[in-house]
């Protein structure tokens, strides 16, 4: 039976690591990441834990196992995770309603992924839609980079609502900076 909900500790983080591990970029096939997406930053279970400390991450289980997640980061960490600096950087340069983003309250979708195995299944819009729920009240908008290559994700956050803002090529790969905006 699947259940979502937020982080809640240590078991959570070390299952998450686990999913990540089988999603990085470095451990998937050019053919799996056409098909079925990635992930590009690998996190290490400190920077997690800090992480969840600010603003718990939602994760879907199946029974007891973390199959599904959609890491929360606040802004106050864009200096914990190495290869993020670009990112955070670019953000502050943004405008959204021509306003400064940094104007607004939002926080950064850290990374999303789901189990091969529970794909397909609406679990990538129910991730999103319980962040919404944790934290729309205290934000703005989420906004987030995706690797222009990764098809399958570009196109899933297209789905929930998110839009394209910027784009550019740092030493990692070429981004589409997106948000999705909460308020009307």
């Amino acid at each position: 039976m699947l259940s979502i909900t937020t982080t809640s500790g240590t078991e959570d983080i070390e299952q998450i690591l686990d999913l990540q591990e089988r999603n990085l970029i470095r451990n998937l096939s050019d053919t799996e990441m056409r098909t079925e997406g990635f992930v590009t930053i690998h996190h290490s279970q400190d920077m997690l834990m800090k992480m969840h400390s600010l603003g718990p991450s939602v994760i879907i289980r199946d029974q007891s196992r973390v199959i599904a997640y959609a890491l929360t980061m606040m802004r106050e960490f864009s200096d914990l995770v190495p290869g993020l600096e670009s990112m955070f950087a670019r953000f502050e340069s943004l405008q959204w309603h021509e306003k400064p983003i940094n104007d607004y309250r939002y926080y950064v979708m850290g990374q999303i992924c789901i189990d091969k195995a529970y794909r397909g299944q609406g679990l990538f819009d129910l991730l999103y839609q319980k962040h919404q729920s944790v934290y729309g009240n205290d934000f703005d908008f989420i906004v987030t980079e995706i690797a222009t290559r990764n098809h399958r994700s570009l196109k899933a956050h297209e789905r929930v609502g998110f839009k394209t803002i910027n784009t550019y090529t740092d030493d990692l790969d070429e981004w589409n900076v997106v948000v999705w905006d909460w308020k009307p």
